[in-house]
């Protein structure tokens, strides 16, 4: 059948115009746009790719559900850091070639068409309705808390979670996370919760390795994963965006089948890639001490925006600040901050053309020069 058309505003070249003024700066261009990480990848991780590049996987065709030791990883993962027990619920495991395959291909893969409703937050990563659209269903923006807004409608199949929120940072309790998947399974729909900021709970300690709740947790969930996935990348995590290197866990009535799919066309993670995503799960330690880049970074633009006039707040989570634009509409004030030389994300991407996303992906000096532009412009602003 392939793949339906598909529309959407989130094309960043209608960026271009803005970035040719920030160019102009006399300093330079600091993009705050793009939540493209700029940190180095871990040594435990180039160490691991290295060692893996002459090793079976490499030489010969990897493996499409992922090498033992990296499944072990991946269990092991999720029970030390996010407190679930796969095997105790029935999960399976599925590496992917980066997220966002995962959840543009998620309504596809789940046998989605015509007819059907994907259920989606409102302010949400436009990837989602993307999917929804190649696989010729139909996309339904709502408060996915709010479970009266969906569960009665006709043709729901699927129910799209993201906590912590890009780009507004929001964290979904479990007692909510339960709400929603009891709602999902009484119409017999999967629920299917893109957990990739997971690790980026700012409630949490510096020192700690505390996360956001799972989809999968047994208090979520009830000690089963039917009808539940939960999606996570190492992108964010450990610096790993150009390694491809994320995953699906849950239902594995729902996950094998993927398997086999992927494995037909091909949707396989490279062998040495595999294993450098086995030492990014692993290095725990590294992930702290990045997790602790971004929150001084989100505090020092949190105060940088307060001090031009917005009314900009710590997020819950995620790497994002989502704020009002000033004038009231995104492109206006992303035209202002060009001047000063500085590239924020359209709300109008994300669900909301009055807002803003300003991302910490930035190195530490180019963050404290934005906000020290920032804090100098209210005139201009």
């Amino acid at each position: 059948m392939g793949f339906s058309s598909f529309n959407t505003p989130y094309d960043w070249s209608r960026l271009a115009a803005a970035k040719r003024t920030a160019a102009r700066h006399p300093d330079g261009m600091i993009d705050l746009s793009i939540g493209s990480p700029v940190d180095p990848v871990p040594e435990s991780v180039t160490t691991a790719l290295a060692d893996a590049a002459n090793a079976s996987n490499a030489y010969g065709y990897p493996v499409t559900r992922g090498t033992k030791a990296l499944r072990e990883s991946i269990v092991r993962w999720f029970h030390d850091l996010r407190g679930v027990d796969l095997d105790a619920i029935g999960a399976d495991v599925c590496p992917t070639v980066g997220s966002k395959e995962g959840v543009s291909l998620m309504a596809s893969l789940l046998g989605l068409g015509e007819g059907d409703v994907v259920v989606q937050p409102k302010i949400s990563y436009p990837t989602y309705e993307i999917g929804t659209q190649l696989a010729g269903a139909t996309a339904l923006k709502t408060d996915v808390a709010d479970v009266e807004s969906w569960v009665h409608v006709p043709g729901v199949r699927m129910v799209w979670v993201n906590s912590p929120s890009n780009p507004s940072g929001e964290v979904l309790t479990r007692p909510w996370l339960r709400r929603i998947v009891e709602a999902a399974r009484s119409i017999g729909a999967v629920v299917v919760s893109d957990e990739c900021y997971a690790l980026m709970d700012w409630s949490s300690e510096p020192s700690s390795m505390d996360a956001t709740a799972c989809i999968l947790d047994a208090n979520v969930c009830g000690d089963d994963a039917r009808d539940v996935l939960c999606l996570y990348s190492l992108s964010k995590q450990s610096n790993m965006a150009g390694y491809r290197t994320a995953l699906i866990a849950g239902d594995k009535r729902i996950v094998t089948p993927m398997i086999e799919t992927r494995k037909q066309i091909g949707q396989i993670i490279p062998g040495p890639s595999q294993a450098a995503m086995r030492a990014g799960l692993d290095d725990v330690d590294a992930v702290i001490a990045q997790r602790e880049r971004y929150r001084c970074r989100l505090r020092v633009l949190v105060e940088g925006l307060r001090a031009a006039g917005y009314a900009a707040c710590m997020p819950q989570g995620a790497l994002y600040v989502w704020v009002k634009a000033l004038s009231g509409d995104c492109w206006t004030d992303i035209d202002r901050l060009a001047r000063l030389g500085i590239i924020v994300s359209p709300g109008e991407f994300y669900g909301d053309k009055a807002y803003l996303r300003v991302s910490s992906t930035a190195g530490d000096a180019d963050v404290a020069a934005a906000a020290e532009r920032l804090a100098r412009s209210v005139a201009m602003l």
